[in-house]
């Protein structure tokens, strides 16, 4: 879940060191929403999941640097085919693993699973066309002969 900000080593993690005015920054769900083209009701579930945790000011959810990368990370994750739950433990560690061996070590069994998911699907997807292709020519060479019996 890596983005152009990131290097191998940063895993998932999209967080970019910034400076102290971008680790003060709130935001609200609506321009979090915004910023990432989701719904708000998006936000509130990554909420519910316990993916991130904003702080209230009274009625309001107060989003920090924390939340957006993490938001970030959800949605690169997401992208590259983890699951939620996948996402979840990854963010779990990356809180509780300052040397990130541990995260590191789980996103690299989690990669080598979803590649080899997707040679599996790209190996199903080539069987397809090439039946696909056969039959199309088939259908082609049967219309041309009714066509020539016309």
């Amino acid at each position: 879940m890596m983005n152009d900000d990131t290097s191998a080593e940063d895993g998932i993690n999209s967080t970019v060191t910034g400076n102290s005015a971008d680790a003060d920054r709130t935001y609200s769900i609506g321009e979090l929403a915004d910023e990432f083209c989701i719904t708000t009701r998006a936000i509130r579930f990554y909420e519910t999941r316990g993916l991130i945790s904003p702080s209230r000011a009274g009625a309001s959810r107060v989003y920090s640097h924390r939340d957006h990368s993490r938001v970030k990370i959800i949605l690169r994750g997401k992208n590259l085919g983890f699951t939620l739950e996948d996402i979840g433990d990854y963010l779990s560690l990356h809180d509780t693993s300052p040397t990130k061996q541990a995260q590191t070590e789980m996103l690299l069994k989690r990669v080598e699973e979803l590649i080899f998911d997707l040679e599996l699907k790209r190996s199903d997807l080539d069987r397809t066309l090439l039946d696909l292709r056969e039959l199309k020519d088939k259908c082609i060479a049967v219309l041309q002969a009714n066509a020539s019996k016309a």
